[in-house]
C-alpha cells in the first residue's frame, strides 16, 4: 500500500540532491539536458545537467531551441527520444547458440542483470506512453522478458507540463498536462517572485522513502496553488488536437478515402514517425553467425510499418504502395489498437508532427479524412 505524504517543495539545490541522491543508489538516471542543438534524453548526474533557462520552437517538420529569461529547467515539450530506448533498446541481443565438441547445439538465453533506471523528468504524455507499453508488452501470453525486466527495476519521477508546445495535442487523445498515475514522484516547476522551485507530489513508498532522503519543506499554500493554475491553463494551450469524433469508427470508415492518396504524395516512408514515436512497438529479428558456423546469436531490433519488406512474405510485400503503409500506421494506432490492447496508441506528444521531415501532421491528416467521410456521407455514400 502507498503511503500517502503531504505535498512538499524542493529548490534548486535540493532538486540536484535528489538526482545525486539516486545516483548514489546506483540508479542510472536519465533525463533531459541539451546536446546537439536539441533537449535530449541522456544520462543525468547532477541537476547542472538539466536545460535551465531553455525551451523549444516547434512546427511541423520544425525544432528549434531557445532560450528562456526564466531559467526554468521543465518548460519544454518532447523532445526526439523517449524513454523506451531505454526500456527497450533499438537493438537487443535475445540468445546465443554454439555448436559442442559432441556435435549437439547448446543454447544460452541473454539474461544479464537489468539496469537499475530512474527516469526523471518523465512527461505526462511520457507517462502514458509507458503504461501503453507496459499493456503491450508484458500484459499478454508472451511477455518480452527484457522489457518486463528493465520496467521492473525503473522508478518514474515525472515533470508536470506547464507550458505546451505547438505540436501537443494530449488532451484530445484524453491525457492532460498533469501526472495523474504511475509515477512514484511527481515535479511541478514554479517560476516567480517568490523563487524558484518544485513542488512534489509522492506516488509510491519508495518515492516517499527517496523524498526524506533530501532536504525539503512542506509545501506552503501559495506554492501548491500555483503550481495547480500552471498545469490547468496548459490544459487550455494545447497546439492542436484530434477532431472530436469516433476515432475508431472514423478510421475503420475510411479505409478507401482519398486523402491517403494526398499524404503519399508528400510521405517519404522514412519510418520517422515510428522511430519517435514513443508506442510504437514493431520489432524483427535475425541470426548473425560467425564465419566458422559454430556460433550464432539471435537479434531484436526496431521496426517499421513503414519499411517495404516489413509485411513481405513469400511473394513480395503485403502493403506495396506509400498510402496503404501510412493508413496501416495510422488506424492502427487510432482505431484497430482498441481491438488489441482497449485503448487507443496515441497519447498526443506530437513527436511524429515535429520530426517528420515533409511535416505531415496526423490531427490534420484526420481532420481531412473526417471532412471527407462528412461529405461523402452527404452525397448518400457516392464518392
Amino acid at each position: 500500500m502507498t503511503t500517502v505524504a503531504p505535498t512538499a517543495v524542493l529548490d534548486r539545490d535540493g532538486l540536484d540532491s535528489l538526482i545525486r541522491a539516486l545516483v548514489a543508489r546506483g540508479r542510472t538516471v536519465i533525463g533531459p539536458t541539451v546536446r546537439d542543438d536539441a533537449i535530449v534524453l541522456a544520462e543525468l548526474t547532477s541537476a547542472a545537467q538539466l536545460p535551465f533557462g531553455r525551451g523549444v520552437e516547434l512546427d511541423a517538420g520544425r525544432y528549434r531551441l531557445v532560450s528562456r529569461p526564466d531559467g526554468a529547467a521543465f518548460a519544454h515539450s518532447a523532445g526526439p527520444r523517449s524513454f523506451k530506448s531505454w526500456l527497450r533498446p533499438q537493438r537487443e541481443r535475445l540468445w546465443s547458440a554454439d555448436r559442442s565438441p559432441e556435435g549437439g547445439v547448446v543454447y544460452t538465453p541473454e539474461r544479464d542483470e537489468a539496469p537499475s533506471y530512474a527516469f526523471f523528468g518523465v512527461r505526462p504524455c511520457d507517462l502514458r506512453a509507458i503504461a501503453l507499453q507496459d499493456r503491450v508488452l508484458t500484459g499478454g501470453r508472451h511477455e518480452d522478458t527484457g522489457y518486463a525486466r528493465r520496467r521492473g527495476r525503473a522508478l518514474l519521477i515525472a515533470a508536470e507540463c506547464t507550458e505546451p508546445g505547438a505540436t501537443c495535442f494530449c488532451v484530445s487523445t484524453g491525457g492532460g498536462p498533469a501526472a495523474d498515475a504511475g509515477f512514484d514522484l511527481a515535479l511541478t516547476e514554479v517560476v516567480d517572485d517568490a523563487g524558484h522551485r518544485f513542488l512534489v507530489r509522492v506516488g509510491s513508498d519508495e518515492g516517499a522513502e527517496l523524498l526524506a532522503a533530501v532536504p525539503h519543506r512542506t509545501a506552503d499554500l501559495v506554492t501548491e496553488a500555483t503550481a495547480l493554475a500552471a498545469v490547468d491553463a496548459a490544459r487550455d494551450r494545447m497546439g492542436r488536437a484530434l477532431p472530436p469524433v469516433d476515432l475508431r469508427d472514423l478510421m475503420g470508415a475510411s479505409l478507401d478515402a482519398d486523402r491517403w492518396d494526398d499524404i503519399a504524395a508528400r510521405c517519404l516512408t522514412c519510418g520517422n514517425c515510428t522511430m519517435v514515436c514513443p508506442t510504437c512497438f514493431c520489432v524483427t529479428t535475425e541470426e548473425v553467425t560467425d564465419l566458422t558456423g559454430d556460433h550464432t546469436e539471435r537479434w531484436q531490433h526496431w521496426d517499421s510499418c513503414f519499411d517495404l519488406d516489413f509485411s513481405r512474405l513469400h511473394e513480395g510485400p503485403v502493403r506495396f504502395s506509400t498510402s496503404s503503409r501510412y493508413r496501416q500506421w495510422l488506424t492502427h494506432k487510432l482505431s484497430t489498437w482498441h481491438d488489441q490492447f482497449g485503448s487507443s496508441g496515441c497519447v498526443g506528444c506530437g513527436r511524429c508532427v515535429t520530426w517528420c521531415p515533409p511535416g505531415i501532421d496526423i490531427t490534420e491528416e484526420v481532420a481531412a479524412l473526417a471532412a471527407e467521410r462528412e461529405a461523402t456521407d452527404g452525397d448518400g455514400g457516392a464518392r
